[in-house]
């Protein structure tokens, strides 16, 4: 099993979900112009992250689609509920959150040019952007702060919560407020004090 990654992207989310399960993977890193190679767009005609590759040769796209195949293949782990109809649901409708919602925030951010061609107008954009990414985690810690609730969808890690951690590195990375967030804060301890999430960084380069 090969997952394409760029380093600290969403795939950093199938990665610690990969460590997770102990799946034998290879970590293929991937830089900007090779996501546009031939060989690379006969995988991924979107030129994008994650790809992941089965031991077979089948190609996977799309992180939800990716973090939901890898928790199908191991239910041992947990990781999209208790096997619940409500469980699975509680799981995605977090990770549509995050998604579609919180994910999307932050293109202001890393691409300012395809939302103004007025380069003067981006610092006033990315403003805008991180006021509207506070608003979307400032939710999502009230939600874990109203029941002192550790993970996002219930007592234990799911599929959801290692894509959380990815959009808190991002919002630090790029100077999103997150004063008094404190349910998030706690909750991104523990998933770097995971030695699962560690091992996924340290493959990335990010420790």
């Amino acid at each position: 099993m090969k997952l394409h990654y760029l380093p600290g992207a969403c795939p950093l989310a199938s990665h610690i979900v990969l460590e997770w399960i102990g799946r034998p993977y290879e970590a293929v890193r991937m830089s900007r112009s090779a996501l546009k190679s031939p060989e690379y767009l006969a995988l991924n005609p979107n030129g994008s992250v994650p790809t992941l590759v089965d031991d077979d040769g089948w190609v996977l796209v799309e992180s939800v689609a990716i973090l939901n195949y890898l928790a199908d293949l191991h239910p041992e782990a947990g990781l999209a509920g208790d096997g619940s109809a409500r469980a699975r649901a509680r799981v995605n409708r977090w990770l549509g959150l995050l998604n579609s919602d919180v994910h999307k925030a932050f293109l202001p951010l890393f691409q300012p040019g395809r939302f103004h061609d007025d380069s003067g107008q981006h610092d006033a954009l990315k403003a805008k952007a991180r006021g509207n990414v506070r608003d979307l985690l400032a939710r999502i810690d009230g939600d874990l702060a109203g029941d002192g609730r550790a993970w996002l969808a219930g007592d234990r890690p799911s599929l959801a919560d290692p894509y959380l951690y990815v959009v808190l590195r991002w919002a630090a990375a790029t100077g999103v407020d997150l004063e008094g967030l404190a349910a998030l804060a706690a909750f991104r301890g523990r998933m770097e004090a995971d030695p699962a999430v560690q091992r996924a960084l340290a493959a990335e380069g990010l420790t």
